[in-house]
């Protein structure tokens, strides 16, 4: 028997729109998290090779409770995505929650 909770969720529907500009998304390869009691803040960044500035691309604001969720659902996605293309190996140096500052590949020469 269901409850009626379930129904109510059932019968309702989330329409999530997706503008075009949206859409083509910003490439991030690197993501500052910081928290106060009442929110986490994700700041979306891009480093390059030989440029020593990095701006902010985007900034996510969170509460705790919805950092938990992304967490998970970031578990659980990363664990499906592990099934089917193999373990996502991390490189870097001693710490590898920050990304490696160089890129691989031949060094530029002008």
């Amino acid at each position: 028997m269901e409850s009626m909770d379930n129904k109510k969720q059932q019968g309702q529907q989330l329409n999530i729109e997706l503008s075009e500009d949206v859409a083509q998304g910003i490439y991030s390869n690197l993501a500052v998290i910081t928290h106060s009691s009442s929110e986490f803040v994700i700041d979306f960044v891009r480093i390059m090779p030989g440029i020593p500035k990095a701006n902010v691309k985007s900034r996510i604001i969170l509460t705790p409770e919805h950092a938990k969720r992304l967490l998970l659902a970031l578990q659980d996605n990363i664990k499906k995505f592990e099934a089917v293309n193999g373990t996502v190996n991390i490189k870097g140096g001693h710490n590898p929650l920050m990304p490696p500052m160089t890129f691989g590949g031949p060094t530029a020469q002008a």
